[in-house]
């Protein structure tokens, strides 16, 4: 049995939380009705995983996300409202330790909890059995690296963009664990890096804008959402849009990055395996980089293990850094990663494979 501690002030939703968990059958849970009163639980309780609120009274999520981190270290999945002010506290509550999060439905929330089910169950089933401290200790390396690194250093210049031509093209795929792992690929790499990369990460539309930003402050390259056609240049960094599919294409010579409606066949979005396949149509095999990080799921391990049987090289993250290793792990099980590295080593060896 899996001991979940659901911290949510809405009985309502504790109610609906609870049921959800209860058909699962494989769950002993607990409630809290605030921060405070979560934080006791954990203590008392010692639950496997948390779902945590984060808009909650006497103590708010982060604020108690925070404290269960220093005190209490336990995988965390956040429950955020579908806006833009709950897309940037969610990516916050990323960044301080959280595992995933599930985004609650708009309208009248007990009718739609039945489509969030599924989903909901299979995220904190992921978290559950994540290796928490290991991973917070490889995010926390990274950040220390680069305060350290910041001391000495004039922060970089975004890189003025030319068109690439007939030039390569990376592309990263990641879920689960996601938005840290790009937070430490993108703060690493150069600011002239040679080709542009293009990034699925599975979430909400609401979240991708957000995600965006905060990746442009924190990375010397420059990084934006895609939503309409959008020409790839040197050292830029596109992330495809929540709710739809980005797919690659070529006009007059350039490549062009594009939403793309959902399309069957491809049950998580935005689709890596979409993604990838629309680049192998127009760019040589030997001209793509497929990197493959922290996921549940096997979404982009069939096109990268294609893309390394024609020629290209791919990179998966390995098993001791990634948060849940579903995606990279099944590229690797299919023999489609050239490279399985620790997220730490990932930018230096891109890097070196653009140099």
């Amino acid at each position: 049995m899996i001991r979940i501690l659901i911290a949510e002030d809405s009985a309502l939703m504790r109610k609906l939380l609870s049921g959800i968990f209860t058909a699962a059958g494989d769950f002993e849970i607990a409630v809290a009705r605030d921060g405070l009163d979560a934080l006791q639980k954990v203590a008392s309780f010692r639950p496997d995983v948390v779902t945590l609120d984060i808009n909650m009274p006497k103590l708010d999520g982060l604020a108690c996300l925070d404290r269960i981190m220093l005190e209490h270290p336990v995988p965390v999945v956040m429950v955020s409202a579908l806006t833009e002010d709950g897309a940037s506290e969610t990516l916050t509550a990323l960044e301080m330790g959280a595992v995933d999060f599930i985004a609650k439905p708009e309208g009248v929330v007990s009718l739609h909890m039945d489509a969030l089910a599924e989903e909901l169950v299979a995220k904190v089933r992921a978290a559950a059995a994540v290796q928490l401290p290991r991973a917070r200790r490889l995010a926390e390396r990274m950040r220390l690296r680069r305060t350290d690194g910041a001391a000495a250093a004039v922060p970089p210049t975004k890189p003025m963009h030319t068109p690439m031509g007939s030039a390569g093209l990376v592309v990263v795929g990641t879920s689960t664990g996601g938005p840290p792992a790009l937070d430490i690929l993108l703060s690493a790499l150069p600011a002239d890096l040679r080709w542009p990369i293009v990034i699925a990460q599975h979430m909400p539309q609401a979240f991708t804008g957000p995600l965006a930003r905060r990746l442009d402050r924190l990375s010397p390259l420059a990084v934006s959402e895609v939503t309409g056609p959008t020409p790839l240049l040197p050292g830029g960094v596109y992330i495809a849009r929540g709710g739809t599919d980005m797919v690659i294409a070529m006009r007059t010579g350039q490549l062009v990055a594009n939403s793309a409606p959902m399309q069957d066949g491809y049950p998580w979005h935005p689709s890596v395996d979409r993604l990838m396949r629309s680049a192998m149509q127009h760019v040589p095999p030997a001209n793509l980089l497929g990197i493959l990080l922290t996921g549940m799921g096997a979404d982009g391990s069939a096109a990268m293990a294609e893309l390394r049987a024609a020629g290209g090289h791919t990179i998966a993250e390995a098993k001791d850094t990634a948060v849940v290793w579903g995606m990279p792990g099944e590229l690797v099980s299919r023999g489609g990663a050239v490279d399985t590295l620790p997220m730490d080593e990932i930018p230096q060896r891109l890097a070196e494979l653009l140099a």
